[in-house]
């Protein structure tokens, strides 16, 4: 019994320690004017050109700021090629997109995935005209200091509302792990080795590796999403894209052949939401992932090196799922971070074409 008492006090002393280094995740004060402006932005369809799609239409709050497709939606006539990723968190990451394309900025986020002619397909000039003629954005483009509507405004609203979003509420982050949750946590930081790159109280390191994950088949049988990939691929500059029936991940920042079919780390942060996983949704569940890993990950000449056969028995895989389910907090999906006070009609202006703006 006195030891049965020792090991329980010990557990609960590294659970302490660990939630103090690792967690939880800051939150990024922000200009609560400008997070709402850019909430509104965030669910307003008439950000896209053809108005049926908002940022929300593929970040649902409800699921962790993803929409539980294996591959996303896209513009009216396309198809996504790849998982969407969480939005939790995304204002301390150092690079985005699932191959680290876009490295300076969210404003720049912002900027791209609304101008992209496959995701929202936005001439921001009609975006500009589309935000002036709504009384609601006049009103609240001056509340946030940013004076009459304007799309370097928008991007900085949508900026401050996305580095807003904030994991909060975890068991680990309490430290009220389970006694199999953090027989979990001793394998990640060891046996399994999954620190080694998932790191941090975000769980990621930000960097690009190949583990093998395999092919999703969908994005080279049906046209919509093939030819997204090939829009894509020829804009990133990659050879020989009209043949390949492989995504080259992060190869596309500097075209080094030993950086094919990489991607970035993940952060481990609410995956009970963002099922399924990996950038193209091939892995259904966590039991999943961890059986992959377990397995030495996929097959690939560029694999990393580290991976190899875990040999983990039944009750390590699932304490190491239980582990990861420990990281998943507060749903997002909360006033704090769903827009619902209007409708975003307004009235037509009469006689428009000879009014001034």
């Amino acid at each position: 019994m006195r030891l049965l008492v020792s090991m329980s006090i010990a557990l609960m002393t590294s659970t302490a320690a660990f939630a103090t280094d690792l967690g939880p995740v800051a939150k990024i004060e922000q200009k609560p004017a400008l997070v709402e402006l850019g909430k509104r932005l965030f669910y307003d369809s008439r950000l896209s050109g053809d108005t049926n799609l908002s940022c929300s239409t593929c970040h649902d709050p409800a699921k962790g700021f993803t929409d539980g497709e294996k591959l996303s939606t896209a513009y009216t006539g396309t198809e996504g090629f790849r998982n969407t990723p969480t939005l939790a968190n995304v204002g301390h990451r150092a690079a985005w997109m699932h191959d680290g394309r876009l490295g300076t900025n969210l404003n720049d986020v912002s900027r791209g995935m609304i101008t992209e002619t496959y995701i929202m397909n936005m001439d921001m000039r009609i975006m500009q005209e589309r935000m002036k003629q709504d009384p609601v954005y006049v009103e609240m483009f001056k509340a946030a200091g940013k004076g009459e509507p304007s799309n370097g405004g928008a991007r900085g609203a949508l900026e401050a509302f996305l580095k807003s979003i904030t994991s909060q509420g975890s068991a680990f982050d309490r430290g009220e792990l389970t006694v199999a949750e953090r027989r979990g946590y001793e394998l990640f930081m060891g046996k399994a080795g999954c620190s080694s790159c998932h790191s941090g109280n975000r769980f990621t390191d930000d960097q690009p590796y190949n583990i093998g994950v395999p092919n999703n088949p969908d994005i080279w049988s049906d046209p919509l999403r093939h030819i997204t990939y090939v829009t894509y691929a020829k804009f990133m500059g990659v050879n020989n894209y009209m043949n390949l029936r492989e995504d080259q991940g992060a190869f596309i920042r500097d075209h080094k052949e030993e950086n094919k079919r990489s991607f970035l780390t993940p952060t481990l942060r609410e995956l009970t939401y963002t099922a399924p996983y990996m950038h193209n949704g091939m892995l259904a569940t966590l039991e999943d992932v961890v059986e992959f890993y377990n397995q030495g990950g996929g097959d690939d000449v560029n694999k990393d090196s580290r991976l190899k056969p875990l040999n983990l028995k039944n009750s390590e895989k699932a304490n190491l799922v239980a582990f990861l389910k420990s990281l998943s907090g507060d749903s997002f999906d909360t006033p704090e971070y769903v827009w619902t006070a209007d409708d975003y009609s307004y009235e037509l202006i009469e006689d428009w074409k000879n009014k001034k703006n």
